[in-house]
């Protein structure tokens, strides 16, 4: 499928409606689609917030190719770099990283130890069809074996890659449309855990069509060995070098940059939930864990703790989640991912998360200090920067 021969399916646009989407990953997002704090933010202004398929008009398009002007979208990083650098101009407004880099994976009887015994083995490689949207899977694939294969003194030609096509259809398909409040609706009806659509490589690798694939690490990692089928042999989050860990991560939240110019309100009241509820789960990680267990892929409640225990759910554009961004969007670039190179730096637009915070900072001194005093004092009316 190509842009040309598709009818994509949007609502029309309405500033008094803002759509969210976001990916089954560690993000404030995912929780705060359980709490509604966000919700409550845009219902002070009188602005409907909801999902991006809590109606039926909106196909699931936008969420790769961002073809909705008041959308915001929280999560994998490879297809939001993907639209800034060839569909369309947007906003990074904050990032979340999970330091997950990616493990190579065998069959667990198999006499293979170490990656050096790979050696003229079969890896496998996914590849999407369709070519609307990015293809993330292939992408960190792609990149955690040759970040695997490098660091053992290894290159792409002392393996053969096996690629697997498939078609990558179904993101407006009747049965896939109907209407839902929350994205974890989506998992009602689904055992995600053990869906085999979100490890395709997995049964290739169980038939021996191949010797080895790539797989997350932690949450897909968990789930495979524990079929008691699989083991892994490699695991780039155990390395201390930082910049092997880019595996469609950090998790990004990108807005369009129709809406940060029109309606920078509607971006910061985004952003002021996304704190609330980051600090609330930086405070209550057991909570959070148990939230974000019905939509991410780790094994159970305890092994999401596990993963989220040193993550700082409050999403930031800190000089080093900028810096693993750029390493995203440079090995993108050098495979033919995206066709146009980008400056991460220009993207990010910090503005918003600090007028968030601004505000938040201000209505919790207002609350504090009126409880205390005649009226509540103003220190911070002064609009001068903060730090």
């Amino acid at each position: 499928m190509t842009n040309a021969d598709h009818k994509f399916n949007t609502v029309p646009l309405d500033w008094k409606q803002v759509f969210y989407t976001n990916c089954p990953l560690v993000s404030a997002s995912n929780i705060d689609q359980e709490l509604g704090w966000t919700r409550e933010e845009y219902k002070k202004m009188g602005v409907e917030y909801g999902f991006l398929r809590s109606c039926r008009g909106n196909d699931w398009y936008p969420h790769y190719i961002h073809n909705l002007d008041n959308l915001i979208r929280f999560g994998g990083l490879f297809p939001p770099i993907h639209v800034h650098a060839d569909i369309r101009r947007t906003r990074l407004l904050g990032a979340t990283h999970v330091y997950e880099g990616g493990c190579m994976v065998v069959r667990a009887r198999d006499d293979i130890y170490r990656m050096t015994e790979l050696k003229g083995k079969k890896v496998g490689l996914s590849k999407s069809l369709n070519s609307i949207k990015n293809d993330w899977w292939r992408i960190q694939e792609e990149q955690g074996i040759e970040l695997m294969l490098r660091v053992n003194g290894m290159t792409r030609a002392d393996i053969e890659i096996v690629e697997f096509p498939y078609a990558d259809d179904w993101y407006d398909k009747p049965e896939m449309l109907a209407p839902m409040e929350n994205p974890s609706e989506l998992w009602l009806k689904r055992d995600h855990k053990h869906d085999l659509a979100f490890r395709p490589l997995e049964t290739a690798l169980e038939n021996g069509l191949v010797d080895a694939i790539y797989t997350q690490s932690k949450p897909f990692q968990h789930l495979q060995e524990a079929t008691g089928k699989f083991k892994m042999i490699e695991d780039l989050s155990r390395y201390p070098d930082w910049t092997l860990q880019v595996a469609n991560v950090p998790a990004v939240i990108t807005c369009s940059d129709v809406m940060a110019e029109q309606h920078p309100e509607l971006v910061v009241a985004f952003m002021k939930g996304m704190i609330k509820v980051g600090r609330w789960g930086n405070d209550h990680k057991h909570a959070a864990a148990a939230i974000l267990d019905r939509q991410t892929f780790y094994l159970d409640v305890e092994d999401t703790y596990r993963g989220i225990k040193d993550i700082d759910l409050v999403p930031n554009l800190s000089a080093q989640n900028l810096q693993s961004i750029d390493i995203g969007k440079e090995f993108m670039l050098s495979h033919g991912y995206i066709k146009n190179d980008f400056d991460v730096g220009k993207w990010a637009a910090p503005e918003f998360l600090e007028t968030a915070a601004r505000e938040l900072l201000e209505e919790e001194w207002h609350k504090r200090s009126g409880a205390r005093l005649p009226s509540a004092a103003a220190p911070l009316a002064s609009g001068v920067k903060l730090g």
